[in-house]
């Protein structure tokens, strides 16, 4: 398990989002085309993500808040085309299926995300992780609030949900 302080925002423009990332040298690991099947668990979220560079099964804890956010991610890789999402459908049900495609960029230890998802339209998301305990949570929100200026972030265009309670929602 490691540390994840992070925050997803509405994105009207990713096109400045590219140049600010361009000019900070970032490092873009490609395009995926994501999906990710929530299940219904007790405690936390539980996600199986199918794409073409990334495939983890996922839990994590994390409140319901905007702005930057602790996270506490648990991943697990898997192949894909297993048979995994089969027994998780069948032992827990599904609770929402998010549909997205993401350009994914790092810069040191923070991943920022542009994504498109279905449905629910563009944003951009920061994820300043902590894999080995050493950074701390006070340094990882140093880095969200930098990126929330340099992407000039307004508070109305934060996300204080996941993606999969914005479909969820959208269903009611």
């Amino acid at each position: 398990m490691h540390l994840n302080i992070e925050f997803k925002a509405r994105c009207n423009d990713q096109d400045i989002i590219r140049q600010i990332l361009k000019s900070r040298n970032a490092d873009f690991r490609g395009e995926d085309h994501q999906i990710d099947t929530y299940f219904n668990v007790p405690y936390g979220r539980l996600k199986l993500r199918e794409g073409n560079i990334e495939n983890f099964l996922i839990h994590y804890e994390r409140e319901n808040q905007e702005g930057p956010k602790s996270s506490f991610v648990t991943l697990f890789r898997t192949e894909p085309e297993s048979t995994l999402k089969e027994i998780l459908t069948k032992s827990l049900g599904i609770l929402a299926v998010v549909d997205k495609r993401r350009e994914i960029y790092f810069i040191d230890n923070v991943k920022i995300h542009l994504d498109t998802v279905q449905g629910l339209g563009s944003f951009v998301e920061v994820e300043a992780i902590d894999k080995t305990g050493s950074i701390g949570k006070e340094k990882l929100q140093q880095q969200c609030d930098e990126y929330l200026q340099a992407f000039n972030i307004l508070p109305e265009d934060l996300a204080s949900v996941s993606y999969s309670d914005m479909i969820i929602a959208r269903k009611i």
